[in-house]
């Protein structure tokens, strides 16, 4: 019984289909449903019962996958440990320039209960670089916000977050119970500087070419609004200051919440946190 081939069905029973179990894999679906043959084999038993919506976990699945979560932790903490024997236990994490999302909290307990003994370093960054200093080779693993462009990177997806309009209290849009992309076609919008990733630059105007002033940090954003009544957005439920209200944005994708990571990186400090962070954002 491989490691690996635990880490394929730990995936699947988490994602409870083969098809978004391959995708979070990068894998094609052929091989892992062969895997995943494999092991029943080898258990002796069916792990899934499988229909046409997905998969559900048979009662020898669910013992395995406590007991596979179980090994494949420790494999883990085997290898931080003799990584940190060897002098080498550190990770550096970027985190999006925004401390207001309760999950960071969570996971940065959930995080140091796993490996107490790793130096965890932090680098927050603006909103400039939404891959966090990962392209630049600066961090490890990223928290931050898609969509951006993910060449070279692989990206799991913690939560989505439905969209608002950022105005003022005085504005005449404030009171309006949810706005479209199109009710807000004459307005500056903020932008980012130059040479920011196209796509996060894109999502953040709706879609469209704007004007508007140039920000780098959430704080910026917001007195851009509040200074010159520039239309700003943000998750739903992100704490404004009293002067500033937030509309509901319909017809726009959600900003997903995800942790990133080099492609084809093996860390497993790397591995750990993501595990990590999908278990917490998940509950």
């Amino acid at each position: 019984m491989e490691l690996r081939t635990l880490r394929y069905f730990v995936a699947v029973a988490e994602e409870r289909h083969f098809g978004r179990a391959a995708a979070r894999l990068h894998m094609s679906q052929p091989p892992l449903s062969r895997a995943i043959k494999r092991l029943e084999a080898d258990v002796g038993a069916l792990l899934f019962a499988r229909s046409p919506a997905g998969v559900a976990l048979t009662p020898a699945g669910t013992v395995l996958l406590d007991e596979a979560r179980a090994l494949l932790d420790h494999a883990d903490r085997v290898r931080v440990r003799v990584s940190a024997a060897a002098g080498v236990a550190a990770i550096t994490v970027g985190i999006l320039g925004d401390g207001t999302d309760p999950g960071v909290t969570r996971l940065a307990a959930a995080y140091r209960r796993r490996h107490p003994g790793v130096d965890i370093r932090i680098r927050d960054t603006d909103l400039t670089d939404p891959t966090c200093g990962l392209r630049a080779g600066s961090v490890d693993v990223a928290l931050t916000r898609a969509p951006f462009d993910e060449t070279a990177l692989t990206v799991r997806t913690l939560r989505a977050d439905p969209v608002g309009v950022v105005l003022r209290a005085d504005d005449p849009s404030a009171r309006r119970e949810r706005l479209r992309p199109a009710d807000l076609s004459d307005r500056r919008w903020f932008q980012f500087p130059p040479g920011t990733d196209l796509v996060w630059q894109s999502y953040w105007n709706g879609g469209s070419p704007r004007e508007g002033p140039v920000v780098r940090t959430v704080q910026e954003c917001l007195h851009a609004v509040l200074w010159n009544g520039t239309v700003g957005l943000a998750p739903l439920g992100h704490d404004l200051p009293a002067e500033l209200v937030m509309v509901p944005l319909l017809g726009m994708a959600p900003s997903r919440v995800v942790a990133v990571w080099n492609e084809g990186d093996t860390n497993p400090l790397v591995r750990s946190f993501v595990e990590i962070a999908t278990a917490v954002y998940r509950h």
